[in-house]
């Protein structure tokens, strides 16, 4: 992973001319904050490889026994919940993906004060690259920590945290309370300097920074600073997608084009591809797809028929087959209406809910739903937090707060005719970190 984040740095700055092309590493020091930006506008690196392990772990899906056969083994084990060898050797699997953006954010934080930009160009580049390292270390921190408690959370193992350029220095886990007062930290200051309105969704805004802390306070399970981050990034990001104006066709892609367009997304960015999660490969668990109404016109916007009983995911807000990761505003209603539930305020929740489903059924052929109690109301917005938000990464550390909290969600898969089996707060939900990397560093493996 050093040596990836080493010849990065090379290759960008070389890509950028920032020098001749005879310069040599020590010579390669940006001078303008357009290089700078320039780092951060690798989209194909920083913004199509976010981590796969939650969705390829989470019971959104199922794989038949040749399907799963065809995979590489580290997917294979990884499906069926194995204790290790998850991920692939190098630097190309999730752990390398995500430290690489941490890295390339580390480099920009470290010469944001050393290059030439108006102080606008300069605040902006710089609540990019926070706004990059804490959405890198909250994946890793939903992918490899126990779920979130305030009593241990100050001896439970966090992820390494890198806060510098010199990759020369030796990593360690942080503690858990560490590791997300890093990332709120990041989040808050990045809220500060980012532009209410991005160039383009694939660089951070205030909204997005917003949303992000909402997310990361679920993932504490604080879910009152969590009700007030999604609320003030609805204030100024709200639109809302009908999808009674989207044309369904046999494609497989969601309906919309051009790419990451959709008037809901606040910050974009997909899943790296992988075998299992395709469309050809991935089917839509039967109890999930039959938990959409006839009139839910998700129902046949998001969805594939397969024409032999079975169902594809194709409603990836990404645009392409690849699988969304990123942020948008459906995801930030349904925190909001989660805080207002768990507050007791079922009015306010079930508004929000209604504000979202209005815009997916069928024009004229939605019922209000009915919640006569603050628990009635957040069991609603659960429930249509896993039918709205379906394969985007989200379901695992819905799973782990979840079950924390009592839900007792048992997961079950089958191949060849053995079943496999992942019980609540199993302490699988923290996945084995990258056996290469333990060995490189000699950091504690999760238990």
């Amino acid at each position: 992973m050093i040596i990836l984040a080493n010849l990065l740095f090379i290759q960008y700055v070389s890509c950028k001319k920032f020098l001749d092309e005879n310069a040599t590493p020590k010579k390669i020091i940006p001078s303008k904050v357009e290089d700078l930006q320039g780092l951060l506008d690798d989209e194909q690196v920083l913004n199509q490889r976010s981590p796969k392990a939650m969705a390829l772990s989470a019971d959104e899906y199922y794989l038949t026994d040749n399907d799963w056969a065809k995979l590489p083994e580290t997917e294979r084990r990884m499906y069926i919940w194995e204790k290790e060898r998850l991920f692939e050797k190098g630097a190309n699997n999730d752990w390398g993906n995500i430290y690489n953006n941490v890295n390339v954010a580390n480099i920009v934080l470290t010469y944001i004060d050393k290059v030439n930009g108006t102080l606008e160009e300069l605040k902006n580049v710089k609540g990019q690259a926070l706004f990059m390292r804490a959405q890198a270390l909250l994946q890793a921190a939903f992918i490899w920590t126990s779920v979130y408690d305030e009593h241990n959370a100050t001896i439970a193992f966090g992820i390494p945290l890198r806060s510098d350029a010199d990759l020369n220095k030796k990593i360690y886990r942080a503690t858990l309370k560490q590791t997300y007062t890093q990332v709120l930290e990041d989040l808050k200051l990045a809220a500060e300097l980012l532009p209410m309105q991005p160039k383009h969704v694939v660089r951070a805004s205030k909204p997005a920074a917003y949303a992000l802390l909402g997310r990361a306070y679920m993932g504490m399970q604080d879910y009152e600073n969590m009700g007030v981050y999604a609320d003030l990034c609805l204030q100024f990001k709200n639109t809302l997608l009908d999808y009674n104006t989207l044309d369904v066709g046999p494609v497989t892609q969601f309906p919309f084009a051009p790419r990451l367009s959709n008037g809901e997304i606040i910050f974009g960015s997909s899943i790296v591809s992988t075998p299992a999660l395709n469309i050809s490969y991935a089917k839509v668990s039967p109890e999930l797809y039959n938990s959409y109404s006839e009139n839910d016109l998700r129902k046949k916007v998001l969805f594939k028929d397969n024409n032999n009983g079975t169902f594809g995911f194709r409603g990836s807000y990404a645009g392409t087959i690849s699988l969304f990761s990123g942020i948008a505003t459906n995801e930030v209603y349904l925190m909001r209406a989660e805080y207002y539930a768990r507050q007791g305020i079922t009015h306010a929740a079930m508004e929000d809910l209604h504000r979202i489903l209005e815009k997916r059924f069928v024009a004229g052929t939605f019922t209000p739903l009915t919640a006569h109690s603050p628990g009635e109301a957040l069991k609603l917005v659960l429930k249509e937090r896993r039918k709205e938000l379906i394969l985007s990464g989200l379901r695992w550390i819905d799973l782990k707060r979840l079950n924390k909290d009592g839900a007792s969600i048992e997961l079950k898969r089958t191949v060849n005719g053995k079943t496999y089996v992942l019980p609540p707060n199993d302490l699988r939900y923290a996945l084995p970190i990258p056996e290469d990397e333990i060995k490189l560093t000699g950091m504690e493996q999760n238990p």
